[in-house]
């Protein structure tokens, strides 16, 4: 199989631990396509990696590697650098879940390019328009509330005001993990957002960021609903539907847990908003109801 060529993902980027939560994450934007797929790097209570300018996407693997066998990121880096012949055209930087920072500039990244560190962060970014891009993006960070994935966005948000990528803007990508490691290897991602190829690819990141949010919420709410706690259930689909007012799944789900659940005038105005939509949520309810997911009362499916 022929080797692929190094992708140019020259970009900006943060990696970051919050200190409340314990919460690893990294966002990166470029332009480039699909600049997520190489450049950002995040597992669970290990820790998270961003490789960038000519990318060696090992850095990412490698490093979460290194990490999770206990190895302080400075030394984690270190090491792949020694290994690595071409380190002058690589940027990489890692934190690891107690909130320890390395990152390395090669000397032969393309201006603008730089990185700064603070407390529990890193921000780097090489081909930029000038060195207030990555300036830009701690004191963002840092000033920005709520949650980690909020503060890596308001970090992006600012370094692309202040001039971003010389060449423009194309792809975007954001991933938050849990600060602990889950029993179960597949869990403990919370956030797994793509911007592959946009114009603007930043703020079709802030709208996936909501509609994810959402969908997390409707999550839990279903989840609520499984215990038979429906009156808090649909207090969370309420959340859902402020952040995200078209998405019908939530309209439609909630309906047939309520006819489900017998409460047949609320299920009737669920459903009713869904089957007015279209009709193929009238149809895919009486799917449900052949294979005994519907409990409710026929008469709402009519």
């Amino acid at each position: 199989m022929r080797e692929r060529a190094p992708r140019l993902a020259a970009t900006y980027s943060i990696v970051a631990r919050d200190p409340r939560t314990g919460d690893l994450g990294v966002a990166v934007q470029s332009s480039y396509f699909s600049v997520g797929t190489d450049v950002t790097w995040a597992e669970p209570g290990v820790g998270a990696v961003a490789t960038q300018a000519i990318v060696d996407v090992a850095y990412g693997p490698r490093g979460l590697a290194r990490l999770a066998d206990g190895e302080e990121p400075g030394h984690a880096l270190d090491a792949l650098l020694a290994e690595d012949p071409a380190r002058a055209i690589r940027q990489v930087a890692l934190v690891d879940a107690k909130g320890r920072i390395a990152a390395h500039t090669g000397g032969a990244c393309v201006p603008a390019c730089g990185q700064s560190q603070g407390a529990g962060y890193s921000v780097q970014g090489n081909m930029l328009s000038s060195d207030a891009v990555w300036e830009s993006m701690g004191p963002a960070f840092e000033r920005a509330e709520g949650d980690l994935a909020g503060r890596l966005m308001a970090a992006l948000e600012a370094a692309e005001q202040a001039g971003g990528d010389v060449r423009g803007r194309q792809s975007a990508a954001l991933l938050v993990v849990s600060g602990e490691r889950p029993a179960r290897p597949w869990e403990g991602r919370l956030f797994d957002l793509h911007v592959e190829d946009h114009e603007r690819p930043l703020e079709e990141l802030r709208r996936l960021l909501i509609v994810r949010r959402a969908y997390g919420l409707f999550e839990d709410a279903r989840s609520l609903v499984g215990t038979g706690d429906l009156d808090a259930g649909l207090a969370l689909v309420a959340e859902a539907r402020a952040l995200h007012p078209s998405e019908l799944q939530f309209v439609f789900w909630t309906g047939i847990a309520l006819a489900n659940a017998g409460r047949n005038e609320e299920a009737r105005q669920w459903l009713g908003e869904a089957f007015e939509d279209s009709p193929v949520w009238r149809e895919l309810a009486r799917r449900l109801a052949r294979v005994g997911l519907f409990s409710g009362d026929p008469d709402l499916l009519q």
